[in-house]
C-alpha cells in the first residue's frame, strides 16, 4: 500500500480484541529522515518494514522498537512494501519503477523486477508466496513470480493508476483498486483478456485499498468517504458503509471474517458489521491520521497514524 503515515515517525495503536477494543497499547518508531510512506507487519506482528520519501526501507523488531537494518536499493521515494505470509521476503516498490524483492534472514537482494514505465504505488504477495503483485501508474498491474522473478500476466483495463491490489486467500481472484474509481476482480486461472474480468463500479472518488476476507468477501475503501463490501463471484454490492468524514485510506477484515475495520483521514478507525453493515464501534486517535489497520491472528486491531501522539486513544461505541 501507498499513503504518506507521516513526517519521519509511524506510531501504531493497538486496541485489544476485549469488549470494547480498549486496551491500547501506543509505540513509536523513528529513523526516517523524511515522510514515511508505506509499512507492513509480518503475520507474527513481531516483523515491521517502513518505506520512506528519504528511498530507504527499514526493517524493525516490531517488538523492541529497535531498528534491524536501513536497506538502500532504489532510486527514489518508497512507495509500498510488503512481507510474505511466511515471513522469508519481503518487497519493495518505488518511484524509479522497480520493485525489489528481499531475503529477510539477511536482508540481501534476490530480484529486481523491471516491467513497469512509472512508478509503482502497490505491492501485495499472494497468501502461498508464490506470486506478487504490483500496481503502477503507468495503469496496469503486473502478477511476477516470486521464485523466478518474472513477470507473469499483465494486467490492462484500467484507466487510472492503479492504487491497490489484493490475492483472495484461496488465489482464485486478484482484486485491483484505481484512481478510475472502479475495482476490477482478475480470474487466475483464465485469460486474462476475457470478458470473465469483472469490473466493479461505485465508488465516487479514488479507490485506495482492497482486501479480501478468509470467507471470500472483498471491501474497497474510497477517497469518496465509503468503504463498499463485494461478492467477488458474481460482482454484486453488498453493503456501503457510510460514516467516515475524511479520505477512507485502509480496509481490513478480522481473521474470523465477521467484522471489517477501515481507517481514514478522519482520525478515526471504525469497526463495522459485515451482515449488517452497520457501525459497530469507533476509535478515535490523538493523531494527523489514520492510515493503515489490520487485525493480528490473535484478534487485536492494529493502526498507525502520523506522529506526534500526545494522548492516550480513547474507544467509544458508536451508534447507527
Amino acid at each position: 500500500m501507498s499513503t504518506t503515515l507521516g513526517v519521519h515517525t509511524v506510531t501504531f495503536a493497538s486496541a485489544t480484541a476485549d469488549e470494547n477494543f480498549s486496551t491500547v497499547d501506543l509505540r513509536n518508531y523513528d529513523g526516517h529522515k523524511d515522510e514515511v510512506n508505506c509499512c507492513a507487519f509480518s503475520p507474527d506482528m513481531e516483523i515491521l518494514v517502513t518505506g520512506s520519501d528519504d528511498g530507504r526501507v527499514r526493517v524493525w523488531n516490531a517488538v523492541t522498537g529497535h531498528m534491524v537494518c536501513k536497506l538502500k536499493g532504489h532510486e527514489g521515494a518508497i512507495k509500498s512494501v510488503a512481507i510474505t505470509t511466511d515471513s522469508k521476503y519481503f518487497a519493495s516498490a518505488a518511484f524509479d519503477g522497480k520493485v525489489i524483492i528481499w531475503r529477510t534472514r539477511d536482508a540481501e537482494i534476490v530480484h529486481i523486477l523491471s516491467g513497469h514505465c512509472r512508478s509503482v504505488e502497490a505491492i501485495a504477495f499472494s497468501p502461498d508466496c508464490q506470486m506478487l503483485c504490483s500496481g503502477s501508474w503507468d495503469n496496469t498491474a503486473i502478477v511476477w513470480n516470486v521464485e523466478r522473478g518474472i513477470a507473469v500476466y499483465i494486467m490492462n483495463g484500467h484507466r487510472n493508476m492503479v492504487q491497490c491490489c489484493a490475492f483472495s486467500y484461496d488465489m482464485k481472484y486478484l482484486a485491483t483498486g484505481s484512481w478510475d474509481h472502479t475495482v476490477r476482480i482478475w480470474p487466475l486461472h483464465h485469460d486474462k483478456d476475457s470478458d470473465i474480468v469483472k469490473v466493479l463500479t461505485g465508488h465516487t472518488s479514488n479507490v485506495h485499498s482492497v482486501a479480501f476476507s478468509r470467507q471470500g468477501m472483498l471491501g474497497s475503501a474510497s477517497w469518496d468517504k465509503t468503504v463498499r463490501l463485494w461478492n467477488p463471484r458474481n460482482g454484486h454490492l453488498l453493503h456501503i458503509l457510510k460514516g467516515h468524514d475524511g479520505w477512507v485510506q485502509a480496509v481490513t477484515f478480522s481473521t474470523d471474517s465477521t467484522q471489517v475495520a477501515s481507517s481514514s483521514d478522519d482520525e478515526t478507525v471504525r469497526l463495522w458489521d459485515i451482515v449488517s453493515g452497520e457501525c459497530i464501534k469507533v476509535m478515535e486517535a490523538k493523531t494527523e491520521r489514520a492510515h493503515f489497520c489490520t487485525f493480528t491472528s490473535g484478534g487485536a486491531l492494529v493502526a498507525c497514524g502520523a506522529a506526534p501522539v500526545t494522548a492516550p486513544i480513547p474507544v467509544k461505541t458508536s451508534g447507527p
